[in-house]
């Protein structure tokens, strides 16, 4: 009898507690960079993304009130890349680390297109391959991650 006690005691305590809790701090959302390949040239903006608080990527109930950042993260930036391609030929984004590609991901002539990637903090070019003449871009990612505490959240 004393035995099927403890084994129940043991089974009641092992499914105590959630590994997670409601008050730790929610990832970072992810930030939107647009990307635009013009036959001269190609334009990103922002030019600077997690340099401090980004006030425009906020949602507009939370834009007047400060971003708190996220303790002890070090880790890569989630990254959106909304892109129009404005050629007539389809190219190919790629995002570029000290000349190695990252990631790509094709536009069509004449489209839109958008695909996600996680960046550490540096310093990257963003190129069209498949449209020659093309000058790329650079976009600089900086350290700070805040935390989406403070958002609301939507289905």
């Amino acid at each position: 009898m004393a035995i099927a006690g403890l084994v129940g005691a043991t089974a009641l305590f092992a499914g105590c507690g959630e590994s997670r809790h409601a008050n730790d701090q929610r990832p970072n959302v992810s930030i939107r960079v647009s990307v635009v390949i013009n036959p001269d040239e190609v334009i990103v903006q922002p030019l600077k993304i997690a340099m401090g608080p980004e006030k425009f990527q906020q949602s507009p109930q939370n834009q007047n009130y400060p971003q708190p950042p996220l303790k002890n993260s070090k880790g890569p930036l989630d990254v959106t890349f909304v892109v129009a391609n404005q050629t007539p030929r389809d190219a190919t984004v790629q995002i570029l680390k000290r000349s190695r590609a990252l990631k790509g991901a094709k536009v069509f002539a004449r489209s839109p297109s958008s695909f996600q990637i996680d960046l550490p903090t540096g310093i990257y070019t963003i190129a069209a391959a498949g449209v020659p003449g093309v000058r790329p871009a650079r976009l600089k990612v900086g350290s700070f991650r805040a935390s989406s505490q403070n958002d609301v959240l939507t289905p």
